[in-house]
């Protein structure tokens, strides 16, 4: 089944890379996928990662609400043979609706995000457009998890076909010891210390600044170091900070960007998230892949990944975030445990090949 995925950009870092993932997995649910971008990014990690896997990529160039969009979609979709379209974040909810239907071909839409309420009357305006969009031109509405679906039918009503399908992402697969040790060294990891590992984009809404005051409450005592990995704007701020206070710069690491998440992960004892929002993060999805407990704040669809049995959820509070860390950095036992809880889960719900046949399914419902 040929299936074109809509997304407004392939930067790194946007909620729609976890295309990589369904890319490797989708041949073992006979889809064949094709991706589409309206923009063109400078950073071409994820083009690369995508067409290393044999998947065409084309992205247009377009320009926010440029009136050719439709046009340009629906020609490069029909060039591939596309059966049936799934768009990606808004822009392309709007543009990938209007050229299936030049196309003559059903469109589905997933969720990404928990939006806050609207800034202003147009903030509104533009929400109910997409919302009405979504019911009158997409077959099916796809939440990642049951707190998004939620959300998004006390915004829209209990009308439409919302069906939840969470993500799924790839198994990293065991990682050479030595390699780990490696990684641990050079972030100057003590004997006996722990590491405790951030993947999140560094954006403003991914909770950096609340991590960061929990990390000034760990006592100095605490044989603790703190990965901060992963890239975006805020990064520049968060170096200044953490060179500007001592407690921070003792124990605080800024990751190489290049270094391979996978293996990062697996050298890691926790995994810290504190965004003050999100539907289903896909940084918790790989820990658990990885087979790391995570202190998590408990926010949007957090607690329907990380539970008592796979890590611990806190508080948006920077004292309640350190006794987290603390604890469960003292006591590799429990972490150990929480570490095999975690990946029994994702082998059980969240590995790739299962999201692939999972959204496989739904596709042959939708044609049907």
């Amino acid at each position: 089944m040929k299936v074109a995925h809509l997304v407004p950009t392939l930067h790194p870092g946007g909620p729609e890379t976890g295309l990589v993932d369904l890319a490797a997995a989708a041949p073992q649910a006979g889809l064949e996928l094709m991706v589409v971008a309206l923009a063109t990014t400078s950073d071409t990690t994820q083009v690369s990662a995508l067409r290393r896997l044999g998947v065409p990529v084309a992205e247009l160039g377009l320009a926010p609400y440029d009136p050719r969009a439709a046009g340009r979609v629906a020609r490069a979709l029909r060039e591939r043979g596309a059966q049936i379209v799934h768009t990606h974040l808004p822009q392309a909810d709007v543009v990938g609706a209007a050229a299936a239907i030049r196309m003559r071909v059903p469109a589905v839409s997933t969720l990404h995000r928990i939006e806050n309420e609207p800034a202003d009357r147009l903030d509104r305006l533009r929400r109910t457009a997409r919302i009405l969009a979504r019911q009158r031109f997409m077959a099916r509405t796809i939440a990642i998890s049951r707190t998004q679906r939620e959300w998004y039918r006390g915004i829209a009503g209990p009308t439409g076909d919302i069906v939840v399908l969470p993500d799924g992402v790839v198994d990293p697969g065991p990682v050479d010891p030595a390699e780990r040790e490696r990684i641990r060294t050079t972030l100057q990891v003590g004997a006996g210390g722990s590491l405790a590992l951030s993947a999140a984009p560094m954006r403003r809404d991914a909770g950096h600044e609340l991590l960061l005051d929990a990390v000034e409450l760990v006592p100095a005592a605490t044989p603790l170091t703190v990965a901060l990995a992963g890239d975006g704007p805020l990064r520049p701020w968060l170096e200044s900070r953490v060179a500007a206070t001592d407690s921070l710069r003792d124990r605080v690491r800024f990751v190489h960007r290049g270094q391979d998440p996978a293996t990062l992960l697996a050298s890691a004892d926790l995994v810290l998230h504190t965004s003050a929002s999100g539907a289903l993060p896909t940084t918790l999805l790989r820990a658990m892949a990885a087979g790391v407990p995570a202190v998590a704040t408990r926010v949007g669809g957090v607690p329907e990944i990380v539970g008592p049995e796979t890590g611990v959820l806190v508080p948006l509070q920077p004292a309640p975030i350190a006794d987290a860390i603390v604890a469960l950095a003292a006591d590799p036992t429990r972490r150990e445990h929480l570490g095999i809880a975690a990946r029994r889960r994702y082998l059980a719900e969240f590995e790739a090949v299962g999201w692939a046949q999972r959204l496989r399914t739904l596709y042959d419902g939708v044609l049907a």
